[in-house]
């Protein structure tokens, strides 16, 4: 029996040289696991072989066509190095990289946020890569960004658990990320109210003006909130902030597949996919339930309305279908959109990551579409990094580009869906566990 590391190589081996010639002989096509193997470790080589040089942290974007936005190239972002800390932990764990490696890049990341600037211990949203100080990510958002920086949280955390009962080097890592995260002071961030605040800065203060209500991709703020030993904040700012004193609850349906909340913005089939991924990498949804609803039915069936809005294809764009589908925040014909099923904001451009990241919530479906693009379409759709950010065969657009936040997603929910690797990490935590006890959750890994 060949080696599990010898087997994965064998495997990528044959995906770098074009060729979709199963191991197995009888087969011209990858097994479903050799898919998933050469889909999420190339997707992870963004944040290994493509991580900005100094920092080791996850980039931006990466563009293969080499044409960035002025001073763009290297910027750090702080959700992309969140999510790329977690793909790092499913990388060594799965033998992509050995441990070593893994810990000394873990390290030099974890250095770096411990002296990059940061606001009442938030992290700015862009930080520049060589010095770690604040990238303004637009005029007054120059500051600490609250939710960005909960992505990071929920990374740290994970290292902490992934290396605590370690050796020496490995205890110092996982102590250094404890305290990383410790550091955020959440209850600054309510501004002398029962809700969080997005952002702050020294300079324009809190004229951002963004109090996070209602169902996005914030819900782990809310959690690391109630979490945090250090600034925790208390169950009523969760429900008067997050759930609007019980407005959150809004009860719709697509063709029979029922949401529960409101979803912020025109989003009455629900929102962007991100919306039921970036809070969800760490925080398992599933059995997640508080006196507002069911969070793992709310994920999952906003997937699953995703994938039936792209198989009616009401707006009639070229390509949409079972095998074809995914709206999400992306690159998009003219810039950036955030994708979502409606008339409004379904512009023919499909995200794989949307699905790819979906895959803990409809497998069937998100396989389908991995193996349709990976078999028909990966002339136009991938590169050294995996599947490309977004495309639209109505408008015959096919950038060679990539999104640090919708890469990382897509590595820790394929490990999510294998082995539950980073949902186990983050939900066994103690303190995370005191949080959602506190905001009266109910979950299978909870204490009784």
């Amino acid at each position: 029996m060949i080696s599990r590391n010898l087997y994965i190589l064998c495997v990528l081996f044959i995906s770098a040289c074009g060729s979709t010639q199963k191991l197995n002989e009888k087969s011209t096509k990858l097994t479903d696991e050799q898919l998933l193997d050469t889909v999420q470790y190339h997707t992870f080589q963004y944040f290994w072989d493509g991580a900005e040089p100094v920092s080791g942290a996850g980039r931006e974007r990466f563009h293969e066509d080499n044409i960035y936005p002025q001073n763009d190239k290297n910027t750090v972002a702080t959700g992309a190095t969140g999510f790329g800390i977690m793909a790092i932990i499913s990388a060594i764990d799965r033998g992509y990289v050995s441990k070593k490696e893994g810990v000394a890049r873990l390290n030099k990341i974890l250095n770096y946020l411990k002296t990059a600037e940061r606001f009442h211990g938030a992290w700015p949203h862009w930080m520049i890569g060589e010095t770690g100080k604040v990238k303004p990510f637009s005029a007054k958002d120059d500051g600490g960004d609250l939710v960005e920086t909960s992505f990071i949280a929920q990374g740290l955390i994970c290292v902490k658990q992934y290396f605590k009962n370690g050796n020496q080097q490995e205890k110092q890592l996982s102590a250094l990320a404890d305290n990383l995260w410790k550091g955020i002071d959440f209850n600054w961030y309510r501004n002398g109210q029962n809700v969080l605040y997005w952002h702050w800065s020294p300079k324009n203060q809190w004229q951002m003006n963004f109090p996070v209500k209602g169902f996005n991709e914030c819900l782990i703020m809310y959690v690391l909130g109630a979490s945090s030993p250090t600034h925790g904040i208390s169950k009523q700012v969760y429900d008067e902030g997050w759930a609007m004193n019980g407005k959150i609850k809004s009860p719709r349906n697509y063709k029979n597949i029922n949401l529960q909340f409101f979803h912020q913005g025109d989003a009455k089939h629900g929102g962007p996919m991100f919306w039921s991924h970036y809070s969800f990498l760490g925080l398992d949804p599933n059995g997640l339930k508080d006196n507002y609803g069911d969070f793992g039915m709310e994920t999952k069936n906003q997937a699953l309305i995703n994938y039936q809005w792209c198989v009616d294809n009401p707006n009639n764009f070229k390509g949409y279908g079972a095998n074809s589908w995914g709206l999400t925040a992306s690159y998009s014909v003219k810039g950036y959109a955030g994708h979502a099923p409606s008339e409004k904001n379904d512009l023919g451009v499909i995200a794989p990551t949307a699905a790819l990241s979906s895959i803990v919530y409809t497998p069937k479906e998100s396989i389908a579409a991995m193996r349709y693009w990976y078999e028909n379409k990966k002339d136009k759709m991938w590169g050294k990094y995996g599947f490309y950010d977004a495309f639209s065969e109505t408008d015959n657009w096919y950038p060679k580009r990539y999104l640090g936040i919708d890469q990382g997603p897509i590595v820790v929910m394929m490990e999510n869906y294998r082995s539950g690797l980073l949902w186990k990490l983050f939900m066994s935590d103690e303190d995370v566990q005191k949080g959602l006890k506190k905001l009266d959750f109910e979950s299978p890994y909870l204490k009784k």
